[in-house]
């Protein structure tokens, strides 16, 4: 007995020390690093990034709404700045709506009537589809994801940018994680520090969910997203697409523009009850009936998803196909506006839609990282049909041959394919 337990024991600590070796053999310093992790456990251990730890106390906790600190004088600066220019008339809204709000929707309150044509004067409209023809914007909320390598590897071995919608409290968790979105030359954009209800927040605190998520003064590189990743975003979309009039104008102040949608595959919204993987599946469908119809054959669309989770993410792969023979184009929401210059900074840009469709997915640009002055950001890529290429999207990309779709999906949904437990019990059972 004695023989069996001491075997049993020896056999436990060689597979903890070869676990133990596994999880130190990835460099969770660089994006290039953490881009190379294969396995989503190991992604999602927390990690430290000094850049950004050391400078998390000029920030809102992480995860709790945002309000302007107390020794932030910029921050306070800059808010005294624009106040005068937000509409103090906007009440401070309730979810649900109340019942005694004005059925006209004097305020334009999207999550009340859906109105994406504001009311206020000198606002722009949402933007709420691609306005290329047979165009779809293609985009994630909810971003960095802790896990996303495998979906990313995906897009890129599809030569695919897209569009994503960063929560500052995401990234000041997965910095790493945000960083990849802008060397595999994606579209950053806004989305919140903490995602709450915007229109439920006073003009001050909707201000601070805003400005810690992103980077509003070329002189301050405080905020979140220009912290860590170098760029400073000019668009946003608000979390439940909860804005009005008042939200907009802070916004607006801030230079944001407000990114909306038509369209809703409901893939964050599963309750095991009225909504299911069927009802994502068939929105999913849907969708793709409605392009298939002919709707989008002046005017594009811009379709809700989200790089919430590992179902998010593996929905997206599952009907990226459909996608590609629904529509003719599948570009970010900035290429399809023909936005060139996304960030506030000037070093970094986008193909227009032409350049895009014709096979020019990125274009030259550099971004200022938190550990040097500069360094290389996307060159000139053209797109590839082959899911097999072994030709990185970006130069500056994590370097890994293009990902098949088969794998990608795999790796999505495999979340315990790589623990040793089963192994380790049933050879402790063997040997007693």
């Amino acid at each position: 007995m004695f023989q069996r337990l001491s075997k049993a024991f020896l056999v436990v600590s060689i597979l903890h020390l070869r676990v133990n070796a596994q999880s130190t053999t990835a460099d969770r310093t660089s994006e290039v690093g953490e881009a190379a992790i294969t396995d989503p456990n190991e992604e999602c251990s927390p990690y430290s990034y000094p850049p950004v730890d050391n400078q998390l106390s000029s920030f809102p906790a992480i995860w709790e709404a945002a309000s302007i600190l107390p020794n932030d004088s910029t921050a306070q600066g800059k808010w005294n700045s624009i106040s005068a220019s937000i509409p103090s008339n906007i009440s401070v809204k309730t979810q649900p709506p109340a019942s005694n709000y004005s059925s006209n929707d004097p305020d334009c309150w999207w999550t009340y009537s859906l109105c994406t044509e504001p009311k206020l004067s000198g606002l722009s409209a949402d933007i709420t589809a691609a306005p290329e023809p047979s165009t779809l914007g293609y985009g994630f909320d909810d971003g960095p994801n802790c896990s996303h390598n495998a979906f990313y590897d995906f897009l890129q071995g599809q030569n695919q940018k897209a569009t994503f919608y960063f929560i500052g409290s995401n990234v000041a968790d997965w910095p790493l994680e945000a960083q990849r979105a802008l060397a595999d030359g994606h579209e950053i954009c806004a989305h919140t520090w903490s995602h709450p209800y915007m229109t439920t927040f006073t003009s001050e605190a909707a201000f601070a969910e805003l400005w810690y998520s992103t980077e509003v003064d070329s002189f301050v590189a405080m905020q979140m997203i220009k912290l860590a990743v170098g760029v400073t975003p000019t668009c946003w979309r608000p979390p439940y697409g909860d804005v009005d009039d008042r939200i907009r104008s802070i916004a607006h102040a801030l230079g944001l523009q407000t990114i909306m949608w038509e369209y809703d595959s409901l893939d964050s919204d599963i309750n095991g009850n009225s909504i299911t993987d069927q009802t994502v599946d068939t929105s999913y469908n849907n969708f793709i009936q409605t392009a298939n119809n002919g709707t989008f054959n002046y005017t594009g669309a811009i379709f809700l998803t989200h790089e919430l989770n590992n179902f998010t993410m593996s929905e997206a792969v599952k009907f990226y196909p459909q996608f590609k023979s629904s529509f003719q184009h599948i570009v970010p929401v900035g290429v399809s506006l023909n936005k060139t210059q996304p960030y506030m900074e000037t070093n970094y840009s986008l193909p227009t839609f032409e350049q895009y469709i014709s096979g020019t997915v990125t274009v030259n640009g550099t971004r200022v990282s938190p550990n040097s002055t500069s360094s290389s950001g996307p060159e000139s890529s053209t797109s590839s049909d082959s899911l097999s290429s072994t030709s990185s999207a970006t130069v500056s990309g994590n370097g890994l041959p293009a990902a098949s779709s088969s794998n990608a999906a795999d790796r999505l949904t495999d979340t315990g394919h790589h623990s040793i437990l089963p192994s380790i019990l049933f050879l402790i059972c063997y040997l007693l």
